[in-house]
């Protein structure tokens, strides 16, 4: 009886949770597309989670666990090192790596860095508008360090401090964000509700201008509805409030066969650009060290597609 009565409020909490994200944006909040800096903080640096359309903070079980909900990181009960990188339509490449390390005296600790580089750019003026020979470039990095710890049993809560620099040629913008996770694991078929807010700090400035950072609020939710010797699966979902845009909602299921291949796929709602995305993976033992690949594909629809690709180690 109290699994069923657990059960039942961490549905009825989910669902007043979605409840509200999916309120009518009159009451809750205008769209602000646009006003926000430092955007290269929402983009997604895990192929499995943007296979599963970006629900993921529920999950949040590898070491990418720094970006999505740090609060997941008390999961994982070994050292674990991602390297990932993310193929963006007009030679823009995004790299991430992190790595997770449970500590002796309670808690884990994470580390991440996070790096888009825009390329070349083509130098555009009145007198030359398709470029005048020259170019200039664009970047974006970040540095983190996360912790994260079991309150109970059941719950718990894991924040992460970044580090923040905008470079657009010689100008550069620098400060920091943080994000607080949670996590409640019901314990029925590890079905788990999580609380998420992201990227909170104060406004940056680039030359005079000041501007703020792209705060996110999520809630969501995961249970494996399939668990036996042979075959794992996973449903996710996700609704975020971020304060640069409408309200979003994600979706995604993965499936694992003899924990060894790995399929997913995911879809996303409200957005402008994404939709379906899917992926897999593969999982298997590299000279003693637990190791799996990941891929990710999405369709940015005019944008052409995205593509990701990670490598994850187990010591």
């Amino acid at each position: 009886m109290r699994k069923w009565n657990r059960l039942g409020v961490a549905l009825v909490t989910l669902a007043a949770c979605l409840v509200l994200l999916g309120a009518p944006r009159e009451t809750v909040a205008q769209d602000k597309v646009g006003t926000t800096g430092m955007q290269f903080l929402e983009i997604g640096v895990s192929p499995r989670a943007d296979a599963l359309g970006g629900a993921f903070s529920a999950i949040a079980d590898d070491a990418s666990a720094v970006y999505y909900n740090p609060a997941g990181m008390v999961q994982l009960d070994n050292t674990q090192l991602m390297i990932s990188h993310i193929d963006y339509p007009v030679d823009i490449g995004y790299n991430f790596v992190g790595l997770v390390l449970p500590l002796r005296v309670g808690g884990t600790l994470g580390l991440g860095y996070y790096g888009l580089d825009a390329g070349k750019i083509d130098r555009t003026t009145y007198s030359f508008p398709y470029g005048d020979g020259t170019t200039f470039g664009a970047k974006d990095y970040a540095l983190s360090v996360s912790y994260g710890r079991y309150l109970t049993d059941r719950f718990s809560v894991g924040m992460t401090f970044k580090l923040v620099d905008e470079l657009l040629e010689t100008e550069r913008a620098s400060g920091w964000s943080a994000d607080v996770g949670t996590i409640y694991n019901t314990g029925f078929r590890n079905f788990k509700i999580t609380m998420m807010i992201a990227n909170f700090g104060p406004n940056m400035q680039h030359i005079s201008e000041d501007f703020p950072l792209p705060i996110d609020f999520r809630f969501g939710g995961a249970v494996d509805f399939l668990d036996n010797s042979s075959h794992h699966a996973t449903l996710a979902v996700e609704g975020s409030h971020p304060s640069d845009n409408r309200e979003r909602y994600t979706m995604g299921v993965e499936y694992t066969f003899s924990e060894f291949a790995i399929f997913r796929i995911g879809n996303r709602f409200e957005r402008d650009l994404g939709g379906l995305s899917a992926g897999g993976g593969v999982a298997f033992d590299m000279l003693g060290v637990g190791a799996r690949l990941d891929y990710g594909y999405q369709d940015f629809g005019l944008l052409d597609k995205v593509q990701r690709f990670a490598l994850t180690l187990d010591f």
